[in-house]
């Protein structure tokens, strides 16, 4: 009874609901990767409900050794990685391959936390915080993984937001992001680039840079109301829709449930970060506020990025659907964050 009472349901539900969301969408297509995803979410919530357990205030003097470990484990992708479409992200861990690029998303979430909960938002501090998170940026920058990079981008800039700096310094931070922007041009591949070009103009090469934008974005018109029905989706099943388990997880959704299923994981989102805000600014210390909001910072993020880019309103990054796209380290990654939000939200 004790444990059950530690259990934050609300965040509990919410998270069941997207979990069980994209495990049957992943069923009506491949039952063996359900499987997967199902051993995935079953690990990812034991570990969440052992963090519930932990008071993460004690687990300070843990967080920099953390940070030490992830930077390890981001070189070692370069030496013991396997390379997959050219890219080197996954470590081989016996039957399962290891992304440490999304354990570093947690483990940075909580290194800025410890960082602004014992230090003033001034430039000094500030410059120090960009130099502590580029270490992660450009180890996950140069895999290539530029969605990853970005959400490390997203959870330093939710972090510092949420430090009570003052708005001028915000207005100077957004001008010197925004007149940065077009000079990574030139840092981006070739690929990337023609992911930009596609998303300006997919009309201009439909069976080229803009072929994944155009499907996607047919996938989720066909959908209508209600949806064809799941393993229906004509786009997702006969291979017109790329990567429709992972990064297009959602156009796939769409075109399956319609509207009505849309609207119901939006909900579920939209329900998710609000009762995280919520336990946010009830938190009883400011530790613990800013790791929630460094969470919700990551989550609000991917959520607006991969929606966007699957509707056409954003250029293609690669970024998954948190909870929903296949893939275990991003679920198990999600599902620690979660649980380092329930637990703030215990009561004292």
């Amino acid at each position: 009874m004790k444990f059950v009472n530690l259990i934050n349901f609300p965040i509990f539900l919410s998270t069941l609901l997207l979990m069980s969301i994209g495990i049957l969408v992943i069923y009506s297509s491949s039952k063996e990767l359900a499987m997967q995803q199902f051993i995935f979410a079953a690990a990812g919530m034991i570990l969440a409900f052992l963090i519930l357990r932990l008071d993460l205030e004690a687990l300070k003097n843990l967080i920099n050794p953390l940070y030490i470990l992830m930077i390890v484990l981001l070189v070692a992708v370069f030496i013991l990685g396997i390379e997959t479409r050219g890219a080197l992200r996954w470590i081989p861990f016996g039957v399962f391959n290891i992304q440490p690029s999304e354990f570093a998303k947690p483990v940075l979430i909580l290194f800025l936390a410890k960082f602004w909960s014992e230090n003033l938002p001034t430039w000094r501090n500030i410059i120090k915080s960009i130099l502590w998170t580029s270490v992660y940026f450009l180890l996950i920058f140069i895999q290539p993984d530029l969605g990853s990079s970005l959400t490390i981008i997203a959870i330093w800039l939710g972090v510092l937001f949420a430090t009570r700096i003052p708005i001028r310094k915000i207005i100077i931070l957004v001008l010197i992001i925004i007149i940065s922007i077009p000079s990574s041009w030139i840092f981006l591949h070739d690929y990337q680039r023609q992911r930009v070009l596609g998303f300006l103009s997919p009309e201009s090469d439909p069976l080229g840079r803009g072929y994944n934008l155009i499907q996607s974005t047919v996938a989720v018109g066909s959908g209508q109301l209600l949806g064809r029905g799941l393993g229906r989706g004509t786009q997702s099943r006969l291979q017109f829709l790329p990567e429709f388990r992972t990064d297009f997880i959602f156009a796939s959704i769409a075109e399956e449930m319609g509207f009505v299923g849309s609207v119901l994981i939006l909900s579920a989102y939209l329900f998710l970060l609000l009762y995280s805000i919520r336990i946010a600014l009830r938190s009883r210390s400011h530790f613990l506020c800013l790791i929630v909001l460094g969470v919700v910072s990551m989550l609000l993020f991917q959520v607006f990025v991969n929606m966007g880019m699957n509707i056409g309103l954003m250029p293609i990054t690669g970024i998954t659907l948190p909870l929903i796209s296949y893939g275990g380290s991003s679920l198990v990654a999600t599902l620690l964050c979660l649980g380092m939000v329930a637990s703030a939200g215990k009561k004292r």
